[in-house]
């Protein structure tokens, strides 16, 4: 146990406990994308899947406590890499040159704070009900054509998906490389497979709540 406490208190450790997360969170994604596009499949395939879902029941609320512990460790370890980088720098640079930063890096920080709420109205909104204007427990294609019926609820959606996508890509490339999967290069192949990663999730996301603002969903 005290191994496992000072492997978390150390830089390295804290790095590597959110690139293992991070992959869990993006396995998660992927599998939460491919069935939100069953939703273009019609009303009685996408309440049958999520009618499956429900149906496992404690299986279901396991998955979910994995989850949530998972996007715990990952934000805590953020934010406390975060907050050691800024100890170690007080005084920030005058001038910044960076030659590798891109804008997906850049916006990790505020990406990951709108990520957090999202995730937070995501719930509300499609799980428990709270948020939404007219939840049905069992009307899950109904949720989803009424939920994003809302332009505001659709924009919202959409400008988080695309901090995801942006969260995604730079996460995936930093990830491998803290687990020792990438190795230095000039014009690195996993860069480009993280890319394409990002945009495939960020399109499959959007594609439902642009489905029903064009009326392909309702």
């Amino acid at each position: 146990m005290r191994w496992m406490l000072q492997f978390w208190d150390s830089t390295i450790g804290k790095k590597y406990v959110m690139a293992v997360t991070g992959v869990g969170l993006v396995l998660f994604a992927v599998g939460h994308m491919a069935g939100n596009l069953q939703v273009f499949m019609g009303a009685q395939v996408f309440n049958d899947y999520a009618h499956k879902l429900q149906s496992l029941g404690p299986l279901l609320w396991i998955a979910r406590a994995g989850l949530f512990t998972m996007a715990v460790l990952h934000i805590v370890s953020a934010v406390q890499l975060t907050m050691r980088a800024r100890a170690a720098r007080p005084v920030d640079y005058v001038k910044r040159e960076s030659q590798i930063a891109t804008w997906a890096s850049r916006t990790m920080r505020v990406g990951g704070v709108l990520l957090a709420v999202f995730l937070v109205f995501h719930i509300l909104h499609f799980t428990t009900g709270q948020l939404h204007p007219a939840f049905s427990k069992g009307g899950a294609y109904g949720n989803v054509v009424i939920g994003f019926g809302n332009v505001w609820v659709a924009i919202f959606y959409i400008v988080a998906m695309t901090f995801f996508g942006l969260h995604l890509y730079h996460g995936v490339w930093a990830g491998v490389r803290t687990l020792g999967v990438a190795k230095p290069n000039p014009n690195p192949m996993e860069r480009k497979l993280a890319l394409g990663l990002a945009i495939i999730v960020w399109a499959g996301f959007i594609a439902v709540p642009v489905g029903v603002l064009l009326g392909i969903v309702d």
